[in-house]
């Protein structure tokens, strides 16, 4: 069975950090595009940062570039996501999601992705 089970979040200050973690099983993560979305309620998910099977090519929103790194370790099948400089607005719950083996190339549109984890809250807060 795929899956994809995020861990990592919580509460944080302003300024803070946070690792994401997303454990696959039942797939070889370098196979896969993969990457890091989020949704507040009532908005569109959105792409916050995607990786190629090869680590060749990134993806970042522009709001979290220069504080989000992506990065996965394909020995332990694990996709992260650092976090640093936490603002109110990278407030969400944080999903990882993979797109099909027959792609690799980056996309950010969320229905690219066919396999989703369960999300992660990140909330950023005083």
């Amino acid at each position: 069975q795929v899956q994809l089970v995020e861990s990592g979040g919580g509460l944080v200050q302003p300024g803070g950090s946070l690792r994401l973690s997303c454990a696959t099983s039942g797939f070889l993560l370098d196979g896969y595009v993969i990457g890091w979305f989020r949704q507040v309620p009532g908005k569109e998910r959105e792409a916050v940062s995607c990786i190629t099977t090869s680590d060749e090519s990134t993806t970042y929103t522009d709001s979290v570039k220069g504080r989000f790194t992506i990065s996965r370790d394909n020995s332990k099948n694990t996709l992260y996501l650092q976090m640093n400089n936490l603002q109110a607005q990278d407030t969400a719950v944080y999903y990882c999601a993979a797109r099909g083996t027959l792609y690799t190339e980056i996309s950010v549109a969320p229905y690219d992705y066919e396999t989703w984890g369960q999300g992660t809250q990140v909330t950023v807060a005083t």
